[in-house]
């Protein structure tokens, strides 16, 4: 089985007091669905936040899912993946997906695992548009592991993938699913008008 990390640790700023995770999207808040995708896969799944007590575990509630606090989300996403990674439970490969990632669904994440499979000489499997452009979900093989305790600053995986663009296979994905994230009251706005 592959661990599948839901990255929800970030402290939602430019929502100017809301919290994007907790937004209601097709009846639930944002981090329910996101974990609800990932379960569906049958793979396990983890969420990583900020720490136990954060409003976001009660979105999570009730699901078969493993929360891991991780106090070191307050140095940025280089933090947040650096304490969430290790605390999964080894595999031979993880995948990751942000908590935001509004449009993602269980096929998406299926996908990027179909590709994993019939391109097994990659180190990275991700999500992409349908332009090309890199996004979520990630896979990385479990041999990148230790790299993730290296990881500074808020540039998250950046340092630690640009180096391995010719062992990354990317899976377009439909519409800009694989990066389209809404970080302020005004992105969700923008969004909830086109959804009517």
């Amino acid at each position: 089985m592959i661990p599948i990390l839901v990255l929800a640790a970030g402290s939602s700023r430019r929502m100017r007091g809301g919290d994007k995770l907790l937004e209601t999207v097709a009846g639930e808040p944002l981090l329910r669905k996101q974990a609800r995708i990932a379960l569906a896969t049958g793979h396990p799944v983890f969420v990583a936040l900020p720490d136990k007590a954060h409003p976001r575990q009660q979105a999570i509630a009730g699901l078969n899912v493993t929360a891991l606090a991780v106090p070191e989300a307050a140095e940025g996403m280089s933090g947040t993946m650096r304490g969430a990674v290790a605390q999964l439970p080894d595999a031979p490969a993880f995948m990751m997906i942000l908590g935001d990632l509004v449009g993602l669904e269980t096929g998406d994440l299926m996908a990027v695992f179909a590709a994993r499979d019939t391109h097994p000489d990659h180190l990275i499997w991700r999500g992409a548009t349908t332009a090309g452009k890199p996004g979520h979900p990630v896979i990385f093989d479990g041999s990148l592991r230790p790299k993730f305790a290296e990881l500074r600053g808020d540039g998250g995986g950046e340092a630690l993938v640009n180096p391995l663009r010719q062992r990354t296979h990317l899976t377009p994905l439909p519409d800009n699913r694989a990066r389209l994230d809404l970080d302020t009251p005004e992105d969700w706005a923008a969004w909830r008008k086109g959804q009517t």
